[in-house]
């Protein structure tokens, strides 16, 4: 079979769309405050989902060596994990986009083509790996050696191989399936939008909306006097406060997009320390000034509040297509790169509210339940069934949040899994596990396969159940969010690629969680007792 990508195709998978929704008003009680998240939907026409996987892989990888303090891996190697998923089926997305035989003209290999062949363009190649602004995170990544995506590769291969024949005969042998890839997920990965959450009925509580097919989350608050709404991605794997300046430059060159920006010509109140900042992402970086200004947050006013105000940011914040105007970090402030208190712990130290408490209800696109919210200061009891509540110890010593992963289970069967630890990251898309580990989740799912590059593809009518246990509660990851894209999606029952894929992200034991998994528990962050919590979801 010929293979081929066209250049039309990557450019295509660098479209992003901003839906804007309504505003939900905030809700306060009893020491609580919540933020409606809303999801921030990117367009995208035609993105391949191998490509999309790595580029969320990627993000994952380079934000975890941020998180540990390794070396992220440099441009040349994530290129290069990209280049080789660059040999896409006939079949697949790029099949109803021409071929420009300006990027074939040397001819198409028995096996595809190089990425060098199809990318010629060096600004097209730097955006190639970007699946979404910080985020998706993936999310946004922050990430670690690349060199563990080619070691997942190999370790990927020699086990999920070997085991893909077994468990693809298991698979043959059972009437155990599920209906496939929601059209309604394929609609919104495709197509976009937003997904406005429903005004929350607990008090203190700000819905969070919904990106596409579950990417991203961002809330709204006000800022500066008289107050305007910055739109704000909400991040547990960062600890810094940043919108855009009035004096933004891009650092491809003019100014930072059609964002809402502030400075003094925008506030009264907002007063320039001339101190810089600099935070580092994985899909961009942003620089600037620390500043005072006024600040509110579902109604909670936070007077003279020290934060970030960008003056240079990367392509992936000042695109006019990215649909937030800065970020709000809510892991410890010791991660601050500004060296000051995230806005939960001003509240708390301001005796706005009782602790220093964050709590996420990441919703799901599929559920059409639109009631994810992030509230501040306590737990929404009304999300989350009390019995299945466990809290355990923060482990992580630099400012993440992380727990003891004392068990993982695939159809109730131990893989034996054991001294594993866990970051838990609301800006990281995809589950990314040690390669032997990741290798050893799809040898016991039916049908499942490596790829050979640290990913893998389950059955779309896969009904295999993933749990992961943290402080003696076993939460099962829903099948349907093991099923991050259709490999052919004109054929929603055939493979998907799985949410699950493995990345050297630290240590043998370490895994990077994000919202794969976080869409199937209550998490909640308390920075005065450094402690984390998960329930079962109602």
């Amino acid at each position: 079979m010929q293979l081929g990508l066209s250049f039309s195709l990557l450019l295509a998978t660098l479209l992003f769309s901003l839906s804007s929704g309504v505003q939900a008003a905030p809700a306060k009680r009893g020491g609580l405050i919540t933020l409606p998240l809303k999801r921030i939907t990117h367009l995208r026409d035609d993105v391949h989902p191998t490509i999309l996987l790595q580029q969320h892989i990627n993000r994952g990888l380079k934000r975890h060596a941020y998180m540990t303090g390794r070396s992220a891996p440099t441009k040349r190697e994530l290129q290069e994990n990209i280049d080789k998923r660059l040999y896409l089926p006939a079949s697949g997305p790029g099949s109803r986009k021409p071929k420009s035989k300006r990027y074939n003209r040397q001819g198409v290999v028995a096996h595809g083509v190089t990425g060098s062949e199809l990318i010629s363009n060096k600004a097209a190649a730097k955006k190639t790996g970007k699946a979404k602004a910080v985020g998706a995170k993936g999310a946004k990544g922050k990430g670690a050696a690349a060199k563990g995506a080619a070691a997942a590769g190999a370790a990927g291969a020699a086990v999920g191989a070997g085991a893909a024949g077994a468990a693809g005969a298991a698979a043959n042998s059972s009437s155990n399936t599920g209906p496939g890839f929601s059209e309604v997920d394929l609609d919104a990965a495709n197509n976009g939008g937003l997904t406005v959450a429903d005004a929350p009925a607990t008090a203190n509580s700000l819905g969070l909306d919904i990106e596409a097919n579950d990417v991203g989350y961002i809330a709204t608050i006000q800022m500066g006097t008289p107050p305007q709404n910055y739109n704000l991605l909400m991040d547990s794997g960062s600890a810094d406060l940043w919108v855009g300046g009035e004096n933004c430059v891009s650092q491809s060159g003019g100014g930072c997009g059609n964002h809402t920006f502030l400075g003094t010509q925008s506030s009264s109140t907002f007063v320039d320390s001339g101190k810089p900042f600099a935070v580092t992402y994985g899909s961009g970086n942003v620089a600037g000034d620390i500043v005072t200004d006024n600040i509110n947050v579902a109604g909670l006013a936070l007077n003279a509040h020290t934060f970030g105000v960008a003056t240079s940011e990367s392509v992936d914040f000042s695109s006019d297509q990215t649909p937030f105007d800065g970020l709000m970090g809510l892991a410890q402030s010791t991660l601050s790169e500004q060296g000051v208190l995230t806005p939960v712990e001003s509240l708390a130290q301001a005796g706005l509210i009782t602790d220093a408490i964050t709590s996420f209800k990441i919703s799901r696109l599929a559920d059409n339940k639109n009631d994810g919210e992030i509230t501040f200061g306590g737990l929404d009891p009304t999300k989350f069934s009390a019995n299945t509540l466990v809290t355990f110890a923060n482990v992580n010593t630099q400012g993440f949040w992380e727990g003891a992963m004392t068990a993982v289970t695939v159809n109730g069967q131990d893989l034996g899994l054991q001294g594993r630890t866990a970051i838990l990251d609301t800006g990281t898309t995809l589950v990314i596990a040690p390669p032997a580990d990741a290798a050893a989740v799809h040898a016991a799912i039916p049908g499942a396969a490596s790829d050979g590059q640290g990913g893998f593809t389950i059955p779309c009518t896969s009904t295999a159940s993933v749990a992961l246990t943290f402080g003696g509660q076993a939460f099962a990851i829903d099948p349907r969010d093991l099923l991050f894209a259709p490999v052919d999606p004109t054929d929603l029952t055939g493979d998907c690629v799985s949410g699950i894929s493995s990345g050297q992200i630290g240590g043998a034991d370490e895994w990077l969680v994000g919202d794969v998994f976080l869409k199937n528990a209550y998490f909640s962050t308390d920075v005065t007792n450094n402690q984390i919590s998960l329930a079962e979801l109602v």
